[in-house]
């Protein structure tokens, strides 16, 4: 009896210390998450210059992890702000708030910075250094990061890093432990601002101290390989590229030892050393604040934003010898900031993705050159022309603002005080717009769902529309056609075109299959697909589907 009273004692001991251990036994995810995006990456860049990559750094993503072959913006305009917020957010303008790099408040009439916040002070740079009165206050749904701090009770920590401060501040989201972005203006320092902390980190202040945006510079930038050997690009003297203020064309090499002297170090923003020292900045971030090793065990995360490439593509437009010498320097960059995750969170211990916050057209009038349609779209002299139609019909001056993201901002505050039909006007503003040449469509955004467009780009143009943040006529244009002068050099982005809107989207490491869906998916599926993968909510204003396929590790 007492045997068997012994017996029924430690099966019921052995019940609940069993109980025990899965009460506390710790969801299983990843030691770091690490979003990359690449501003101003086409789609197609991952295999246009596959052959001259490494085996390390786009190879590596592609052989190891899982590239969704079909991903697509699913809103206008294409810019990197709305971008970055995005991916992020999981969802669009329409809710986030986020409608342009600029926008037109519409209640005010005010121009408004996506990243502005007059009420922060600079960290690391001048008090009065507008560069550092930056935040995400203007992002209105939270982040896929936000909820990562949500659900570990505050314990993962968040970095944001980018040289430009929209791609640093956006991705990490309201509750970031930091976001450092270049002040490349004045410097080539990294700075914040007091939205996240009262001073800079010493870590950072003694990596600004090492001046390596100096070093990079004074090596001067010429081709990685010999210039003839760049068959992916047309001949480097050509019409189509702009030159660095301070030369005479826009040839290799490029002297930036000498440029550096009159447009200060901040220039490295301009070259793909501004890729090489942004990694720099996260590897010494993985360091110093032991990113992928939380002492609490919690998921941390850093999100990337590599932002040279779109200065390097605005300037010198997608069939560029630059543009193509960026990417096989990114790709070798990629390879060592992946071997420095190994060696420091471990392999098959982080979980990285890698995307674009929009595309890039081919420059028109290289396109019109080859004999294919295309031109350039004068919005200056639209919008006079708008004005002057306005006046003659309306009796008043100035009643567009602007049209600024290809959308028609109208002067509330005098068509109220002047008690103007705003119907009427918007009218007379699609009649006029529709007639112009370059437009393929001009829509009242109150009016867009009866609007005789294709569905994709309805549903594009009404994801894009947030009534306090956009204007209220949107404006479309053809294929291959673009806001700026005739003969214009470089290239831009904005459109819902494939060129601008069909971006990379690849996955590696932990929880992530090898493979690849040639199914559709959308940029905001993205923040959905990490909620799966870290098993926490998606953001608030997430529209978004996981991308299941992509996932081996579905239940903790």
């Amino acid at each position: 009896m007492i045997r068997k009273r012994l017996l029924i004692l430690w099966c019921c001991m052995s019940s609940i210390a069993i109980h025990a251990q899965v009460k506390h036994a710790a969801v299983d995810r990843p030691k770091l998450v690490i979003g990359i995006m690449v501003d101003q990456m086409r789609w197609d860049y991952l295999y246009r210059y596959y052959e001259r990559y490494t085996e390390g750094g786009f190879k590596r993503l592609l052989n190891e992890g899982f590239s969704c072959e079909n991903t697509y913006i699913n809103y206008i305009p294409t810019y990197t702000a709305v971008g970055h917020s995005s991916v992020y957010t999981g969802t669009t303008p329409a809710i986030h708030g986020i409608a342009g790099n600029d926008f037109i408040i519409q209640a005010t009439g005010k121009s408004m910075y996506c990243a502005q916040d007059d009420d922060v002070t600079p960290l690391g740079t001048a008090a009065d250094n507008k560069a550092g009165k930056m935040s995400p206050k203007n992002l209105l749904a939270s982040t896929i990061t936000d909820e990562l701090k949500l659900a570990t009770n505050f314990r993962s920590k968040v970095i944001g890093i980018a040289i430009k401060d929209r791609g640093a501040i956006l991705p990490a989201g309201h509750f970031a432990d930091a976001a450092y972005w270049l002040d490349f203006d004045h410097s080539a320092d990294w700075i914040s601002s007091s939205f996240y902390r009262k001073d800079l980190p010493q870590w950072v202040k003694d990596f600004n101290q090492q001046k390596l945006a100096d070093k990079y510079l004074k090596s001067d930038w010429n081709t990685l390989y010999p210039i003839d050997t760049y068959k992916q690009s047309i001949v480097d003297d050509n019409p189509y590229e702009g030159k660095f203020k301070g030369t005479d064309k826009p040839v290799f090499p490029v002297k930036t030892s000498e440029l550096m002297k009159t447009q200060g170090a901040g220039f490295i923003a301009n070259t793909p050393f501004g890729n090489t020292y942004t990694l720099d900045l996260a590897k010494a971030a993985i360091n110093h604040e032991k990113l992928g090793n939380n002492p609490e065990g919690c998921t941390d995360f850093l999100a990337i934003s590599i932002s040279s490439p779109d200065k390097i593509g605005h300037q010198f437009s997608v069939n560029a010898i630059e543009v193509e010498d960026n990417y096989l320097r990114l790709d070798q960059d990629l390879e060592s900031f992946f071997n420095y995750l190994d060696q420091t969170v471990g392999k098959g211990e982080y979980t990285v993705f890698l995307t674009a916050d929009h595309g890039a057209a081919h420059n028109p009038q290289f396109y019109i050159d080859q004999k294919g349609a295309g031109g350039f779209f004068n919005a200056r002299a639209a919008k006079k022309g708008l004005n002057d139609v306005l006046l003659d019909k309306f009796g008043q001056e100035n009643l567009v603002l602007s049209l600024t993201n290809y959308q028609v901002n109208l002067n509330n505050a005098l068509i109220k005080a002047q008690q103007l039909d705003e119907a009427a006007i918007r009218t007379a503003a699609v009649n006029y717009l529709r007639k112009l040449d370059g437009v393929a469509f001009v829509t009242d955004m109150d009016k867009t769902s009866e609007a005789a467009i294709p569905e994709r780009i309805k549903e594009r143009i009404i994801n894009g529309y947030n009534y306090k943040h956009s204007g209220v006529i949107q404006i479309v244009l053809e294929p291959q056609w673009y806001g700026g002068s005739p003969h214009g050099t470089g290239t831009t982005h904005g459109n819902w075109n494939p060129y601008d809107a069909h971006i990379p989207l690849v996955w590696m490491g932990w929880g992530v299959t090898h493979g690849s869906t040639n199914r559709v998916t959308h940029m905001t599926d993205i923040a959905a697909t990490i909620a799966g993968l870290l098993h926490i909510q998606e953001p608030n204003g997430c529209i978004g589907s996981p991308i299941t396929e992509i996932l081996n590790k579905v239940a903790p």
